[in-house]
Order: C-alpha cells, then structure tokens, then sequence
C-alpha cells in the first residue's frame, strides 16, 4: 500500500459506503420481490458475497480493504511495533472515513428505491443471543483475516472472507454484522437489513468483545501474527482470485 493516507482513508470511506449500498439495496430489493423470509435473507445474503469480495479485489491494493473498524484496530495493535504497520495516525482516519462511508452508503441505497433518505430503523436487536451472535462473527472474521496473513495464504483473502461472511450471514443468531461501522450505517435506514439505535451499544461492545477473541485465537492457533499492514486482499506480485461466483 503506497497510496497517500488521504486516498487509503478515501478508499476506506468508499468501500463502506459500496459495502452497505450493496447490504441495505439488496435488502430493500428482496423484501420488494417475495414475502419468504428465508429468500429475502438468502438474496441479501448473496449479493453480499459478491459485493464484497469485488470491493476487496478492487480497492485492497490501495488500503487493504479494511472497510471495519475491528480490522483496523486489530492491525494497529499487532503491527504498533513494526515501522511497516498501521499508526495511530493511520487509525485516526481510517475509522471516521469507514463510518462516514457507511452512513453514505445506507443513505444512497435509501434514495435508490425511494425510501426517505434518514429514517431511523425501528427493528430492535436488543438480545443476549444475538450479541453472543455478533462475539462469534465477529472473532471468526478476525480469526480468518489474521490467520490468513499469518499463513501467507492472504492471496485467497477476497474468496475466504466474502464466503465466511456469507456463511456467517447462516449460522450466526444476528445474521453477522461483525463491523461496528456497517452497524452504524444500518441504523439510518428503516429497511430489512436496519438497526434500531438503541441496540447499537452492546451491539458494537459485542464485536469489540469477538475481535478480542479473535486475536487471541490467532495467538494460540498459528502463533503471533506477524507485524506489517494487514490487507483481506492479495499481495502485489500474487494472482488475484475473482470475487466468489457464489454471500
């Protein structure tokens, strides 16, 4: 990553703001075409998975392709003693710029279908359950991210994380969220994949909590990850995999 911070923080912000276009579009989407819970679920779900794994290809040479907070956090603290990794500088514009982005994004996806543009969501998330959901998304995104770092395997990283958050989508109680910044942006929209502000709080204690976890899963399971920047994409020189054709 030799980009200037100002367009690595720029790249963040539009990542985010493409992330939850694509999540609360496709969400407003489903819900206009079928009254099948499980099918407006299975599309939002899918074309998360494409979504996400071309923004990762697209604009992970420019700064990693965080588009999450935790991410972020997460590569500060395993890099802050390597001249190669994040700095608190780093980190202080990374995070506004993907919250800002993620606003954005819910906002455009709004004003695409004709939705009021800021209408906060009234669907309540507020359950022991779901926050157990969101620790175990959450550890599991950071558990894979660093580990594929750790393992040089991070030239599979668009495929291995848009599949995994697809999957989690599946398996986790609250339908993995795992990014503080993208529960934001879904507070502002009133919509199928939306938020209520109320249960922002333990919500995003609940992923900081996974990210904890997850870091120290990396710890135990294929050792201390090594310092320098963090990216989900692939490393320049290394064959980029395709976004998966498949959430």
């Amino acid at each position: 990553m030799n980009a200037s911070l100002g367009r690595r923080a720029l790249a963040e912000s539009v990542g985010s703001a493409a992330l939850v276009a694509v999540v609360v579009g496709s969400g407003i989407q489903a819900t206009e075409l079928t009254r099948d819970v499980g099918v407006q679920l299975l599309a939002n779900s899918l074309a998360t998975v494409f979504g996400l794994g071309v923004l990762i290809v697209l604009l992970g040479p420019v700064s990693g392709a965080h588009f999450n907070p935790v991410v972020t956090l997460a590569a500060w603290f395993t890099g802050r003693r390597s001249e190669d990794g994040l700095t608190a500088r780093d980190v202080a514009a990374y995070l506004p710029a993907q919250t800002a982005g993620a606003i954005a994004g819910a906002v455009l996806a709004d004003a695409m279908f004709g939705k009021p543009l800021v209408q906060w969501s009234t669907h309540d998330r507020s359950a022991g359950h779901l926050w157990l959901g969101e620790v175990v998304a959450t550890a599991g995104l950071v558990l894979l991210v660093f580990g594929l770092a750790r393992t040089d395997r991070a030239h599979f990283g668009p495929v291995a994380v848009a599949s995994y958050i697809g999957a989690a989508y599946w398996f986790t109680s609250s339908t993995s969220f795992a990014n503080p910044a993208v529960t934001i942006g879904r507070a502002f929209t009133d919509t199928f994949a939306g938020i209520a502000p109320g249960s922002l709080g333990p919500f995003i204690a609940a992923q900081l909590v996974g990210a904890a976890l997850g870091l120290g899963l990396v710890f135990v399971v294929v050792g201390r990850p090594a310092p320098g920047p963090v990216s989900t994409a692939p490393p320049r020189g290394e064959p980029e995999l395709a976004a998966p054709t498949l959430p």
